[in-house]
């Protein structure tokens, strides 16, 4: 239990992490001393003048040698900090080149497992069981294309109608008998022609 629980957790710095965090460190106090360095110039800059103006030339020509020495170790701090720059950059461009190099080698494991599962040889067959597959079906559209003749494509074409015709809705016929006509309503227009006749007659004398 107590080695379960005393185990360090693996840092995620890496020793190139620290190197750059050095180097930044390095080049910040640089900056630092450069701009105490700038200022302190600028103060015998203008001590050197006051001098000057007193008349006191020879301390102010000795202030002014002190000054150009201040002056290149000014130029060489510069220097030194764009080293240090230039070496951070390279430091994380290598890392970014390194994630870049590990991530080509997953790739490339991946493809050689997956070039193992499907060799060269394995893809020429799907791809010529594919193509047989495909001129098959051509062969059987193309039979059946040609194998009917004017007549059956006529009647082809008539069944269609038909079944086109046969969509029209109609109204129903009624299915109720019609009612029986009564004798004497047959017969009638029969008895009536002979009382025409013999009224014409009568009419007539």
């Amino acid at each position: 239990m107590g080695n379960i629980f005393g185990k360090k957790k693996q840092s995620r710095v890496t020793e190139q992490d620290k190197a750059i965090l050095q180097l930044k460190q390095q080049r910040d106090k640089l900056r630092q001393y450069q701009k105490r360095i700038s200022l302190h110039l600028e103060k015998e800059r203008l001590l050197a003048k006051q001098l000057l103006k007193n008349g006191k030339k020879e301390k102010a020509l000795l202030l002014l040698k002190k000054k150009r020495y201040q002056d290149q170790l000014l130029d060489k701090t510069e220097n030194q900090i764009s080293n240090l720059e230039r070496m951070v950059q390279d430091l994380e461009f290598a890392q970014i080149e390194k994630k870049v190099i590990d991530g080509l080698k997953v790739g490339n494991d991946c493809l050689k497992k997956m070039h193992e599962v499907m060799s060269i040889e394995e893809v020429e067959r799907i791809m010529d069981e594919t193509q047989d597959a495909i001129e098959y079906q051509r062969q059987i559209d193309e039979m059946l294309a040609g194998s009917l003749s004017q007549e059956d494509e006529d009647a082809v074409l008539a069944e269609l109608e038909a079944i086109t015709q046969g969509d029209v809705e109609l109204p129903e016929v009624p299915s109720d008998e019609l009612p029986d006509v009564p004798e004497a309503a047959e017969k009638k227009p029969e008895r009536e022609r002979p009382r025409k006749k013999a009224e014409r007659e009568l009419l007539a004398a």
